[in-house]
């Protein structure tokens, strides 16, 4: 099945299928490509002809394997893996399976732009309000009110936020418990199941 995919998504360039084949062929094309760049890099024949040889192995149709080592192995020559991109396309009608597009990155695609930047001062802001509230709570402990009249509107959202996190660790806490719970409980159920057997 592996090798009629790849051979319909070298010929092809894309095919659709459902997302749990795509995510199963995406490491074996891959693989296919990276013997491909190994053959374009080698300087002996015998050593391309041995590449060439392992990519027929596997994918078992020499048609396809010729236009990827002749024709597609020159645009993923300068990216290191990431040659394929699946998207969801939503369900199949009949059975209702997951359906996805699989198809070769272009050569030129430089993918997501990174930007780490931004979420890390968003998450730095945040923790650096957490410690001035901590550093100004102990000193003002009178009649606990959601805003004091002595802090400043800066103040205010500092605690919230020192709030958020507390709420959101109890929440995940109380979950694993009930989780934990419901296990015991059909754990039981099934030991008690198999002595009445």
């Amino acid at each position: 099945m592996m090798g009629n995919l790849m051979t319909a998504l070298i010929t092809h360039g894309r095919i659709k299928t459902t997302i749990s084949k795509a995510r199963a062929l995406r490491p074996v094309i891959e693989k296919i490509i990276t013997l491909a760049k190994k053959a374009e890099k080698a300087n002996d024949a015998a050593r391309k002809l041995h590449y060439r040889r392992l990519a027929i192995a596997r994918v078992r149709d020499k048609n396809a394997v010729a236009k990827l080592f002749d024709e597609l192995v020159s645009e993923f020559t300068d990216r290191n893996g990431g040659y394929t991109r699946i998207y969801k396309l939503g369900q199949r009608i009949g059975d209702a399976a997951e359906m996805g597009l699989i198809e070769f990155v272009d050569g030129n695609d430089e993918g997501y732009s990174k930007k780490p930047k931004k979420k890390a001062a968003k998450k730095k802001a945040p923790k650096e309000a957490v410690k001035e509230a901590v550093t100004e709570e102990p000193a003002e402990e009178s009649v606990p009110s959601e805003v004091e009249p002595s802090e400043s509107p800066e103040e205010a959202p500092a605690k919230k936020a020192a709030k958020k996190p507390a709420k959101k660790a109890a929440k995940k806490a109380a979950k694993k418990a009930a989780k934990k719970a419901t296990k015991k409980v059909a754990k039981k159920a099934d030991d008690s199941t198999e002595k009445d057997a």
